[in-house]
Protein backbone atom coordinates (compact mmCIF):
# COMPACT_ATOMS: atom_id res chain seq x y z
CA UNK A 1 0.00 0.00 0.00
CA UNK A 2 2.76 2.41 0.98
CA UNK A 3 4.64 1.58 -2.20
CA UNK A 4 1.55 2.28 -4.31
CA UNK A 5 1.09 5.63 -2.55
CA UNK A 6 4.74 6.44 -3.15
CA UNK A 7 4.47 5.48 -6.82
CA UNK A 8 1.29 7.57 -7.07
CA UNK A 9 3.02 10.54 -5.56
CA UNK A 10 5.99 10.07 -7.86
CA UNK A 11 3.66 10.01 -10.84
CA UNK A 12 1.93 13.08 -9.57
CA UNK A 13 5.28 14.82 -9.10
CA UNK A 14 6.33 13.94 -12.66
CA UNK A 15 3.05 15.27 -14.01
CA UNK A 16 3.35 18.42 -11.89
CA UNK A 17 6.70 19.16 -13.51
CA UNK A 18 5.14 19.25 -16.96
CA UNK A 19 3.93 22.65 -18.19
CA UNK A 20 0.22 22.75 -17.57
CA UNK A 21 -2.01 24.24 -20.26
CA UNK A 22 -4.40 27.03 -19.24
CA UNK A 23 -7.49 25.87 -17.40
CA UNK A 24 -10.48 26.25 -19.78
CA UNK A 25 -12.70 27.94 -17.21
CA UNK A 26 -9.84 30.15 -16.09
CA UNK A 27 -9.09 31.15 -19.68
CA UNK A 28 -12.72 32.03 -20.41
CA UNK A 29 -13.20 34.17 -17.31
CA UNK A 30 -9.76 35.75 -17.76
CA UNK A 31 -10.73 36.82 -21.27
CA UNK A 32 -13.99 38.30 -20.03
CA UNK A 33 -12.21 40.26 -17.28
CA UNK A 34 -9.54 41.53 -19.67
CA UNK A 35 -12.21 42.65 -22.15
CA UNK A 36 -14.26 44.40 -19.46
CA UNK A 37 -11.09 46.24 -18.42
CA UNK A 38 -11.06 47.83 -21.89
CA UNK A 39 -14.33 49.66 -21.21
CA UNK A 40 -14.09 53.40 -20.40
CA UNK A 41 -13.18 54.62 -16.94
CA UNK A 42 -12.89 58.18 -15.63
CA UNK A 43 -10.02 59.30 -17.86
CA UNK A 44 -8.51 58.39 -21.22
CA UNK A 45 -5.59 55.98 -21.06
CA UNK A 46 -2.89 54.95 -23.50
CA UNK A 47 -2.16 51.44 -24.73
CA UNK A 48 0.46 50.78 -22.05
CA UNK A 49 -1.92 51.53 -19.20
CA UNK A 50 -4.54 49.44 -20.97
CA UNK A 51 -2.15 46.49 -21.14
CA UNK A 52 -1.47 46.79 -17.42
CA UNK A 53 -5.15 47.08 -16.47
CA UNK A 54 -6.26 44.23 -18.71
CA UNK A 55 -3.29 42.04 -17.77
CA UNK A 56 -3.95 42.36 -14.05
CA UNK A 57 -7.70 41.97 -14.53
CA UNK A 58 -7.18 38.93 -16.74
CA UNK A 59 -5.00 37.26 -14.10
CA UNK A 60 -7.66 37.90 -11.47
CA UNK A 61 -10.29 36.53 -13.83
CA UNK A 62 -8.24 33.39 -14.34
CA UNK A 63 -8.20 32.81 -10.60
CA UNK A 64 -11.94 33.41 -10.37
CA UNK A 65 -12.58 30.96 -13.22
CA UNK A 66 -10.45 28.22 -11.69
CA UNK A 67 -12.09 28.73 -8.30
CA UNK A 68 -15.59 28.54 -9.82
CA UNK A 69 -14.66 25.34 -11.66
CA UNK A 70 -13.36 23.84 -8.41
CA UNK A 71 -16.63 24.63 -6.65
CA UNK A 72 -18.81 23.34 -9.50
CA UNK A 73 -16.89 20.06 -9.65
CA UNK A 74 -18.21 19.35 -6.19
CA UNK A 75 -21.83 19.72 -7.33
CA UNK A 76 -23.13 16.28 -8.47
CA UNK A 77 -25.51 17.70 -11.07
CA UNK A 78 -22.69 19.71 -12.64
CA UNK A 79 -20.38 16.69 -12.73
CA UNK A 80 -23.05 14.67 -14.54
CA UNK A 81 -23.65 17.48 -17.02
CA UNK A 82 -19.92 17.82 -17.69
CA UNK A 83 -19.48 14.08 -18.17
CA UNK A 84 -22.39 14.01 -20.61
CA UNK A 85 -20.89 16.88 -22.62
CA UNK A 86 -17.50 15.19 -22.78
CA UNK A 87 -19.05 11.95 -23.98
CA UNK A 88 -20.53 13.74 -27.00
CA UNK A 89 -17.18 15.15 -28.12
CA UNK A 90 -15.40 12.89 -30.66
CA UNK A 91 -11.99 11.65 -29.51
CA UNK A 92 -10.18 13.25 -32.45
CA UNK A 93 -11.77 16.64 -31.71
CA UNK A 94 -11.11 16.81 -27.97
CA UNK A 95 -7.35 17.57 -28.20
CA UNK A 96 -8.10 20.53 -30.46
CA UNK A 97 -10.57 22.23 -28.13
CA UNK A 98 -8.06 23.96 -25.87
CA UNK A 99 -5.99 25.44 -28.74
CA UNK A 100 -9.23 26.55 -30.40
CA UNK A 101 -10.34 28.17 -27.14
CA UNK A 102 -7.01 30.00 -26.82
CA UNK A 103 -7.22 31.32 -30.40
CA UNK A 104 -10.83 32.42 -29.84
CA UNK A 105 -9.81 34.24 -26.66
CA UNK A 106 -7.02 36.07 -28.48
CA UNK A 107 -9.32 37.09 -31.33
CA UNK A 108 -11.89 38.34 -28.81
CA UNK A 109 -9.23 40.45 -27.10
CA UNK A 110 -8.11 41.99 -30.39
CA UNK A 111 -11.69 42.77 -31.39
CA UNK A 112 -12.36 44.37 -28.02
CA UNK A 113 -9.20 46.46 -28.33
CA UNK A 114 -10.54 47.85 -31.60
CA UNK A 115 -13.79 48.78 -29.86
CA UNK A 116 -11.84 50.13 -26.88
CA UNK A 117 -9.81 52.41 -29.16
CA UNK A 118 -13.07 53.88 -30.44
CA UNK A 119 -14.21 54.55 -26.87
CA UNK A 120 -10.89 56.20 -26.05
CA UNK A 121 -11.21 58.48 -29.08
CA UNK A 122 -14.63 59.56 -27.85
CA UNK A 123 -13.19 60.34 -24.40
CA UNK A 124 -10.20 62.28 -25.71
CA UNK A 125 -12.44 64.30 -28.05
CA UNK A 126 -14.67 65.24 -25.11
CA UNK A 127 -11.80 66.84 -23.19
CA UNK A 128 -9.65 68.10 -26.07
CA UNK A 129 -6.81 65.58 -26.04
CA UNK A 130 -5.06 63.91 -29.00
CA UNK A 131 -6.91 60.78 -30.07
CA UNK A 132 -5.17 57.38 -30.10
CA UNK A 133 -5.11 55.33 -33.29
CA UNK A 134 -6.40 51.79 -33.43
CA UNK A 135 -2.96 50.58 -34.52
CA UNK A 136 -1.38 52.06 -31.39
CA UNK A 137 -4.09 50.58 -29.23
CA UNK A 138 -3.50 47.08 -30.61
CA UNK A 139 0.03 47.18 -29.18
CA UNK A 140 -1.57 46.37 -25.84
CA UNK A 141 -2.54 42.84 -26.96
CA UNK A 142 0.78 40.98 -26.61
CA UNK A 143 1.77 42.88 -23.48
CA UNK A 144 -1.49 42.25 -21.63
CA UNK A 145 -1.25 38.52 -22.42
CA UNK A 146 2.34 38.49 -21.12
CA UNK A 147 1.40 40.33 -17.92
CA UNK A 148 -1.52 38.00 -17.23
CA UNK A 149 0.62 34.92 -17.93
CA UNK A 150 3.41 36.06 -15.61
CA UNK A 151 0.96 36.75 -12.78
CA UNK A 152 -0.81 33.41 -13.26
CA UNK A 153 2.50 31.53 -13.33
CA UNK A 154 3.59 33.33 -10.16
CA UNK A 155 0.35 32.31 -8.44
CA UNK A 156 0.80 28.74 -9.66
CA UNK A 157 4.31 28.75 -8.23
CA UNK A 158 3.06 29.82 -4.81
CA UNK A 159 0.31 27.20 -4.98
CA UNK A 160 2.85 24.55 -5.99
CA UNK A 161 5.05 25.33 -2.99
CA UNK A 162 2.00 25.06 -0.75
CA UNK A 163 1.09 21.65 -2.21
CA UNK A 164 4.62 20.30 -1.77
CA UNK A 165 4.70 21.48 1.82
CA UNK A 166 1.30 19.89 2.34
CA UNK A 167 2.59 16.52 1.08
CA UNK A 168 5.70 16.85 3.25
CA UNK A 169 3.58 17.34 6.38
CA UNK A 170 1.40 14.35 5.47
CA UNK A 171 4.29 12.02 4.69
CA UNK A 172 6.75 12.89 7.46
CA UNK A 173 4.59 14.15 10.32
CA UNK A 174 1.59 11.91 9.60
CA UNK A 175 -0.77 14.88 9.79
CA UNK A 176 -4.31 14.49 8.42
CA UNK A 177 -4.68 15.87 4.90
CA UNK A 178 -7.08 18.67 5.93
CA UNK A 179 -4.82 19.88 8.74
CA UNK A 180 -1.69 19.65 6.60
CA UNK A 181 -3.32 21.61 3.78
CA UNK A 182 -4.50 24.37 6.12
CA UNK A 183 -1.14 24.69 7.88
CA UNK A 184 0.76 24.67 4.59
CA UNK A 185 -1.49 27.36 3.13
CA UNK A 186 -1.12 29.59 6.20
CA UNK A 187 2.66 29.20 6.34
CA UNK A 188 3.16 29.85 2.63
CA UNK A 189 0.83 32.85 2.76
CA UNK A 190 2.74 34.18 5.76
CA UNK A 191 6.02 33.74 3.92
CA UNK A 192 4.66 35.60 0.88
CA UNK A 193 3.39 38.46 3.06
CA UNK A 194 6.73 38.62 4.88
CA UNK A 195 8.64 38.84 1.61
CA UNK A 196 6.18 41.48 0.35
CA UNK A 197 6.67 43.48 3.54
CA UNK A 198 10.46 43.28 3.25
CA UNK A 199 10.35 44.29 -0.40
CA UNK A 200 7.96 47.14 0.43
CA UNK A 201 10.21 48.43 3.18
CA UNK A 202 13.26 48.19 0.94
CA UNK A 203 11.38 49.90 -1.86
CA UNK A 204 10.20 52.73 0.39
CA UNK A 205 13.70 53.18 1.77
CA UNK A 206 15.06 53.41 -1.76
CA UNK A 207 12.28 55.78 -2.83
CA UNK A 208 12.91 57.98 0.20
CA UNK A 209 16.60 58.21 -0.68
CA UNK A 210 15.85 58.99 -4.33
CA UNK A 211 13.31 61.70 -3.54
CA UNK A 212 15.46 63.09 -0.73
CA UNK A 213 18.16 63.69 -3.34
CA UNK A 214 15.59 65.29 -5.61
CA UNK A 215 14.52 67.53 -2.72
CA UNK A 216 17.96 69.15 -2.89
CA UNK A 217 17.53 70.07 -6.57
CA UNK A 218 15.84 73.31 -7.60
CA UNK A 219 13.20 73.87 -10.24
CA UNK A 220 14.56 75.81 -13.22
CA UNK A 221 14.63 79.55 -12.67
CA UNK A 222 14.19 79.44 -8.88
CA UNK A 223 16.33 82.03 -7.09
CA UNK A 224 16.69 82.93 -3.43
CA UNK A 225 14.24 85.78 -2.69
CA UNK A 226 15.49 89.21 -1.65
CA UNK A 227 12.24 90.42 -0.10
CA UNK A 228 12.26 90.19 3.69
CA UNK A 229 8.65 89.04 3.51
CA UNK A 230 9.86 85.63 2.33
CA UNK A 231 11.32 82.76 4.29
CA UNK A 232 14.82 81.92 3.10
CA UNK A 233 15.75 85.54 2.38
CA UNK A 234 18.75 87.19 4.03
CA UNK A 235 16.40 88.54 6.72
CA UNK A 236 15.08 85.06 7.54
CA UNK A 237 16.46 82.80 10.27
CA UNK A 238 15.43 79.72 8.26
CA UNK A 239 18.20 78.60 5.88
CA UNK A 240 17.29 78.72 2.20
CA UNK A 241 18.75 75.25 1.62
CA UNK A 242 16.53 73.69 4.31
CA UNK A 243 13.28 74.59 2.55
CA UNK A 244 13.43 71.76 0.03
CA UNK A 245 12.70 71.79 -3.68
CA UNK A 246 9.02 72.75 -3.41
CA UNK A 247 9.48 75.12 -0.49
CA UNK A 248 12.14 77.11 -2.32
CA UNK A 249 9.89 77.44 -5.33
CA UNK A 250 6.95 78.50 -3.14
CA UNK A 251 8.79 81.39 -1.46
CA UNK A 252 10.58 82.42 -4.68
CA UNK A 253 7.35 82.82 -6.64
CA UNK A 254 4.39 85.14 -6.20
CA UNK A 255 2.76 88.04 -8.02
CA UNK A 256 4.93 90.96 -9.10
CA UNK A 257 4.03 94.60 -8.26
CA UNK A 258 2.89 95.06 -11.86
CA UNK A 259 0.59 92.05 -11.62
CA UNK A 260 -0.85 93.29 -8.34
CA UNK A 261 -1.62 96.67 -9.91
CA UNK A 262 -3.20 95.00 -12.95
CA UNK A 263 -5.39 92.98 -10.60
CA UNK A 264 -6.68 96.17 -8.97
CA UNK A 265 -4.25 97.01 -6.17
CA UNK A 266 -4.49 100.70 -5.28
CA UNK A 267 -1.32 102.70 -4.57
CA UNK A 268 1.97 100.99 -3.84
CA UNK A 269 1.38 97.22 -3.93
CA UNK A 270 2.07 95.22 -0.79
CA UNK A 271 4.46 92.30 -1.14
CA UNK A 272 2.62 89.11 -0.17
CA UNK A 273 4.17 87.23 2.72
CA UNK A 274 5.12 83.61 2.08
CA UNK A 275 6.43 81.52 4.96
CA UNK A 276 7.68 77.95 4.71
CA UNK A 277 9.46 75.38 6.86
CA UNK A 278 11.02 72.38 5.14
CA UNK A 279 11.43 68.89 6.50
CA UNK A 280 15.10 69.73 7.08
CA UNK A 281 14.29 73.03 8.80
CA UNK A 282 13.23 71.25 12.00
CA UNK A 283 12.93 67.61 13.07
CA UNK A 284 9.28 67.39 14.16
CA UNK A 285 5.89 68.75 13.05
CA UNK A 286 5.72 70.89 16.19
CA UNK A 287 9.23 72.14 15.59
CA UNK A 288 8.41 73.16 12.03
CA UNK A 289 5.13 74.75 13.16
CA UNK A 290 6.94 76.79 15.84
CA UNK A 291 9.54 77.88 13.30
CA UNK A 292 6.79 78.90 10.88
CA UNK A 293 5.04 81.00 13.53
CA UNK A 294 8.35 82.73 14.32
CA UNK A 295 8.65 83.59 10.63
CA UNK A 296 5.08 84.87 10.60
CA UNK A 297 5.94 87.13 13.53
CA UNK A 298 9.13 88.35 11.84
CA UNK A 299 7.38 89.24 8.60
CA UNK A 300 4.39 90.97 10.24
CA UNK A 301 1.96 88.37 8.94
CA UNK A 302 -0.50 88.86 11.79
CA UNK A 303 -1.05 92.46 10.67
CA UNK A 304 -2.21 91.39 7.21
CA UNK A 305 -5.87 91.17 6.18
CA UNK A 306 -5.68 87.46 5.34
CA UNK A 307 -3.63 84.61 6.79
CA UNK A 308 -3.72 81.37 4.82
CA UNK A 309 -2.66 78.04 6.37
CA UNK A 310 -1.84 75.72 3.47
CA UNK A 311 -1.23 72.00 3.99
CA UNK A 312 1.19 70.63 1.43
CA UNK A 313 1.12 67.39 -0.53
CA UNK A 314 3.67 64.65 0.16
CA UNK A 315 6.66 66.33 -1.48
CA UNK A 316 5.91 69.70 0.12
CA UNK A 317 4.13 71.10 -2.94
CA UNK A 318 1.68 73.99 -2.66
CA UNK A 319 -0.42 74.92 -5.70
CA UNK A 320 1.07 78.29 -6.64
CA UNK A 321 -1.86 79.58 -8.76
CA UNK A 322 -4.29 78.87 -5.90
CA UNK A 323 -2.26 80.95 -3.44
CA UNK A 324 -1.55 83.62 -6.04
CA UNK A 325 -5.27 84.03 -6.77
CA UNK A 326 -5.89 84.96 -3.14
CA UNK A 327 -2.90 87.32 -3.10
CA UNK A 328 -4.15 89.13 -6.21
CA UNK A 329 -7.66 89.43 -4.78
CA UNK A 330 -6.33 91.24 -1.70
CA UNK A 331 -3.70 93.33 -3.44
CA UNK A 332 -0.89 91.46 -1.71
CA UNK A 333 -2.22 92.17 1.80
CA UNK A 334 -1.92 88.49 2.64
CA UNK A 335 0.29 85.94 4.35
CA UNK A 336 0.53 82.26 3.43
CA UNK A 337 2.28 79.61 5.51
CA UNK A 338 3.07 75.97 4.78
CA UNK A 339 5.37 73.21 6.03
CA UNK A 340 6.84 70.04 4.54
CA UNK A 341 6.50 66.58 6.11
CA UNK A 342 7.86 64.17 3.48
CA UNK A 343 10.10 63.75 0.45
CA UNK A 344 7.73 61.30 -1.26
CA UNK A 345 5.21 62.16 -3.98
CA UNK A 346 1.65 62.64 -2.80
CA UNK A 347 0.32 59.28 -4.06
CA UNK A 348 3.14 57.35 -2.40
CA UNK A 349 2.76 59.25 0.87
CA UNK A 350 -0.98 58.58 0.80
CA UNK A 351 -0.53 54.82 0.34
CA UNK A 352 2.28 54.36 2.84
CA UNK A 353 2.06 56.97 5.61
CA UNK A 354 -0.79 59.44 5.29
CA UNK A 355 -0.66 60.09 9.05
CA UNK A 356 2.28 62.42 8.42
CA UNK A 357 -0.01 64.84 6.59
CA UNK A 358 -2.45 64.77 9.50
CA UNK A 359 0.23 65.34 12.14
CA UNK A 360 1.75 68.21 10.17
CA UNK A 361 -1.57 69.94 9.54
CA UNK A 362 -2.68 69.63 13.15
CA UNK A 363 0.59 71.06 14.46
CA UNK A 364 0.68 74.00 12.05
CA UNK A 365 -3.02 74.86 12.31
CA UNK A 366 -2.97 74.74 16.12
CA UNK A 367 0.18 76.88 16.37
CA UNK A 368 -1.13 79.56 14.00
CA UNK A 369 -4.58 79.51 15.54
CA UNK A 370 -3.17 79.94 19.04
CA UNK A 371 -1.20 83.01 17.96
CA UNK A 372 -4.18 84.56 16.15
CA UNK A 373 -6.45 84.06 19.16
CA UNK A 374 -3.97 86.00 21.29
CA UNK A 375 -4.72 89.11 19.21
CA UNK A 376 -7.59 91.48 20.04
CA UNK A 377 -10.70 90.24 18.24
CA UNK A 378 -10.93 93.29 16.00
CA UNK A 379 -7.28 93.05 14.94
CA UNK A 380 -7.22 89.45 13.79
CA UNK A 381 -6.59 88.55 10.15
CA UNK A 382 -9.06 86.47 8.22
CA UNK A 383 -7.90 82.92 9.00
CA UNK A 384 -8.29 80.55 6.04
CA UNK A 385 -7.29 76.94 5.37
CA UNK A 386 -6.33 75.39 2.07
CA UNK A 387 -5.29 71.93 0.94
CA UNK A 388 -5.18 70.06 -2.34
CA UNK A 389 -5.19 66.30 -2.77
CA UNK A 390 -3.29 64.77 0.19
CA UNK A 391 -3.03 68.32 1.52
CA UNK A 392 -6.81 68.46 1.84
CA UNK A 393 -6.73 65.14 3.69
CA UNK A 394 -4.25 66.44 6.23
CA UNK A 395 -5.90 69.84 6.54
CA UNK A 396 -9.34 68.34 7.04
CA UNK A 397 -8.01 66.02 9.75
CA UNK A 398 -6.95 69.04 11.78
CA UNK A 399 -10.65 69.35 12.60
CA UNK A 400 -13.24 66.99 14.05
CA UNK A 401 -16.37 68.10 12.23
CA UNK A 402 -17.97 70.79 10.08
CA UNK A 403 -19.01 72.59 13.27
CA UNK A 404 -15.39 72.55 14.48
CA UNK A 405 -14.24 74.02 11.16
CA UNK A 406 -16.78 76.83 11.33
CA UNK A 407 -15.90 77.63 14.92
CA UNK A 408 -12.15 77.91 14.35
CA UNK A 409 -11.76 79.29 10.81
CA UNK A 410 -13.09 82.08 8.61
CA UNK A 411 -13.15 79.99 5.45
CA UNK A 412 -11.93 76.75 3.88
CA UNK A 413 -11.05 75.70 0.34
CA UNK A 414 -10.26 72.01 -0.10
CA UNK A 415 -9.43 70.84 -3.60
CA UNK A 416 -9.54 67.32 -5.05
CA UNK A 417 -10.25 65.64 -1.69
CA UNK A 418 -9.28 61.95 -1.54
CA UNK A 419 -12.14 59.54 -0.93
CA UNK A 420 -10.57 58.79 2.46
CA UNK A 421 -11.35 62.31 3.77
CA UNK A 422 -13.61 61.53 6.72
CA UNK A 423 -15.54 64.80 7.01
CA UNK A 424 -16.04 64.96 3.23
CA UNK A 425 -17.23 61.36 3.20
CA UNK A 426 -19.68 61.94 6.04
CA UNK A 427 -21.13 65.04 4.36
CA UNK A 428 -21.58 63.23 1.04
CA UNK A 429 -23.22 60.28 2.79
CA UNK A 430 -25.66 62.66 4.53
CA UNK A 431 -26.38 64.76 1.44
CA UNK A 432 -29.87 66.07 0.78
CA UNK A 433 -32.24 63.42 -0.63
CA UNK A 434 -32.36 63.43 -4.41
CA UNK A 435 -28.96 65.07 -4.90
CA UNK A 436 -26.25 62.96 -6.58
CA UNK A 437 -23.00 61.91 -4.94
CA UNK A 438 -21.15 63.44 -7.90
CA UNK A 439 -22.64 66.87 -7.10
CA UNK A 440 -24.02 66.62 -3.56
CA UNK A 441 -25.96 69.32 -1.77
CA UNK A 442 -25.75 69.35 2.01
CA UNK A 443 -28.28 71.25 4.12
CA UNK A 444 -29.43 73.17 1.03
CA UNK A 445 -25.91 74.58 0.62
CA UNK A 446 -26.22 76.64 3.78
CA UNK A 447 -22.87 75.70 5.35
CA UNK A 448 -20.72 73.79 2.86
CA UNK A 449 -20.73 73.27 -0.90
CA UNK A 450 -19.28 70.92 -3.49
CA UNK A 451 -18.47 72.04 -7.02
CA UNK A 452 -16.79 70.84 -10.18
CA UNK A 453 -17.09 74.17 -12.02
CA UNK A 454 -17.86 77.82 -11.30
CA UNK A 455 -21.57 77.40 -11.97
CA UNK A 456 -21.94 74.61 -9.42
CA UNK A 457 -20.49 76.84 -6.70
CA UNK A 458 -23.66 78.94 -6.79
CA UNK A 459 -25.91 75.87 -6.90
CA UNK A 460 -28.31 75.85 -5.15
CA UNK A 461 -29.01 79.63 -5.34
CA UNK A 462 -29.81 79.78 -1.64
CA UNK A 463 -28.15 81.49 1.31
CA UNK A 464 -24.59 80.41 2.13
CA UNK A 465 -23.67 81.44 5.63
CA UNK A 466 -20.12 82.43 6.54
CA UNK A 467 -17.69 81.04 7.45
CA UNK A 468 -17.88 79.10 4.21
CA UNK A 469 -16.40 75.71 3.36
CA UNK A 470 -16.01 74.63 -0.25
CA UNK A 471 -14.85 71.36 -1.80
CA UNK A 472 -13.74 71.47 -5.43
CA UNK A 473 -14.11 68.05 -7.06
CA UNK A 474 -14.36 66.94 -10.67
CA UNK A 475 -16.61 64.08 -11.70
CA UNK A 476 -13.59 62.72 -13.58
CA UNK A 477 -11.07 62.99 -10.72
CA UNK A 478 -9.97 59.49 -9.65
CA UNK A 479 -8.36 60.90 -6.50
CA UNK A 480 -11.84 61.83 -5.29
CA UNK A 481 -13.56 58.58 -6.23
CA UNK A 482 -10.92 55.86 -5.83
CA UNK A 483 -11.52 53.55 -2.88
CA UNK A 484 -10.66 49.93 -1.95
CA UNK A 485 -14.42 49.38 -1.66
CA UNK A 486 -14.56 49.42 -5.47
CA UNK A 487 -13.19 45.88 -5.46
CA UNK A 488 -16.47 44.31 -4.38
CA UNK A 489 -19.17 46.98 -4.12
CA UNK A 490 -20.68 49.58 -6.44
CA UNK A 491 -20.78 53.09 -4.93
CA UNK A 492 -23.61 55.55 -5.49
CA UNK A 493 -21.59 57.83 -7.77
CA UNK A 494 -21.01 55.03 -10.28
CA UNK A 495 -24.74 54.69 -10.82
CA UNK A 496 -24.93 58.35 -11.86
CA UNK A 497 -24.05 60.22 -15.04
CA UNK A 498 -22.86 63.79 -14.50
CA UNK A 499 -24.72 66.46 -16.44
CA UNK A 500 -22.88 68.06 -19.33
CA UNK A 501 -20.13 65.44 -19.54
CA UNK A 502 -19.91 63.96 -23.04
CA UNK A 503 -18.10 60.70 -22.48
CA UNK A 504 -18.93 56.98 -22.38
CA UNK A 505 -20.53 55.84 -19.15
CA UNK A 506 -18.29 54.11 -16.62
CA UNK A 507 -19.90 50.90 -15.41
CA UNK A 508 -18.91 49.00 -12.30
CA UNK A 509 -17.57 45.46 -12.55
CA UNK A 510 -16.23 43.48 -9.56
CA UNK A 511 -12.43 43.63 -9.20
CA UNK A 512 -11.94 45.26 -12.61
CA UNK A 513 -13.25 48.77 -11.89
CA UNK A 514 -10.89 49.07 -8.93
CA UNK A 515 -7.90 48.51 -11.20
CA UNK A 516 -9.25 50.85 -13.86
CA UNK A 517 -9.43 53.69 -11.34
CA UNK A 518 -6.10 52.72 -9.80
CA UNK A 519 -4.39 53.40 -13.12
CA UNK A 520 -6.54 56.50 -13.62
CA UNK A 521 -4.79 57.82 -10.50
CA UNK A 522 -1.47 57.67 -12.32
CA UNK A 523 -3.01 59.61 -15.19
CA UNK A 524 -4.95 62.14 -13.12
CA UNK A 525 -2.67 65.12 -13.86
CA UNK A 526 -2.07 64.27 -17.53
CA UNK A 527 -5.36 65.70 -18.78
CA UNK A 528 -6.36 69.32 -19.53
CA UNK A 529 -7.28 71.74 -16.75
CA UNK A 530 -10.87 71.36 -15.66
CA UNK A 531 -10.65 67.56 -15.79
CA UNK A 532 -9.11 64.87 -13.67
CA UNK A 533 -7.03 66.22 -10.79
CA UNK A 534 -6.35 69.66 -12.35
CA UNK A 535 -8.06 72.59 -10.64
CA UNK A 536 -5.86 75.64 -11.36
CA UNK A 537 -8.51 77.53 -13.33
CA UNK A 538 -11.17 76.92 -10.67
CA UNK A 539 -9.16 78.05 -7.64
CA UNK A 540 -9.96 81.74 -8.19
CA UNK A 541 -13.70 81.07 -8.32
CA UNK A 542 -13.34 79.04 -5.15
CA UNK A 543 -11.65 81.85 -3.24
CA UNK A 544 -14.15 84.41 -4.53
CA UNK A 545 -16.95 82.23 -3.14
CA UNK A 546 -15.24 81.58 0.20
CA UNK A 547 -13.43 84.82 1.06
CA UNK A 548 -14.10 87.66 -1.37
CA UNK A 549 -13.10 91.15 -0.15
CA UNK A 550 -15.94 93.54 0.67
CA UNK A 551 -17.52 95.06 -2.43
CA UNK A 552 -16.06 92.43 -4.75
CA UNK A 553 -17.66 92.24 -8.20
CA UNK A 554 -17.59 89.86 -11.15
CA UNK A 555 -15.47 92.46 -13.00
CA UNK A 556 -12.88 92.17 -10.24
CA UNK A 557 -12.86 88.40 -10.68
CA UNK A 558 -12.25 88.66 -14.42
CA UNK A 559 -9.48 91.21 -13.89
CA UNK A 560 -7.66 88.80 -11.57
CA UNK A 561 -8.34 85.92 -13.97
CA UNK A 562 -6.67 87.87 -16.77
CA UNK A 563 -3.56 88.34 -14.62
CA UNK A 564 -3.44 84.66 -13.64
CA UNK A 565 -3.68 83.67 -17.29
CA UNK A 566 -4.82 80.36 -18.74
Amino acid sequence: MAQRRARGRAGTDRRSRRPRPPHPAGLVVATVFAMVAMTPSLLPRDWLYQALVSGISGALGYGVGVALAWVLRRVPAWRRLLASARARVPEDVAPRLRPALAVTALLALVLMLVVGARWQRAMTAAIGMPAPSTADWLRAAPLLVLIAAVLVLAARGVWGVSRRFDRFLEAHLRWPHTVASAVAAVLVLGAVLLVDDLLLRRGLSTADAVFAARNDQDHPGVRQPRAQERTGSSASSVPWESLGREGRRFVAQGPTPAQLRSAGAVGAPTTPIRVYAGIESAETPRGRAALAVEELERTGAFDRSVLLVATTTGSGWVNGPAVEALELMYGGDTAAVATQYSYLPSWLSFLTDRSRATDEARALTAAVEERVEALPEGDRPLLLAYGESLGSYGSENAFTSLADIRERLDGVLWVGPPNANQIWHALVERRDPGTPALAPVYASGLLVRFAGDAQQITTPPTAWEPPRALYLQHASDPVVWWSPDLLLSEPDWLRERPDGVDRPVLRWFPLVTFWQLTFDLLNAKSVPDGHGHNYDALALDGWVAVAAPDGWTSADTERVRAVLGP
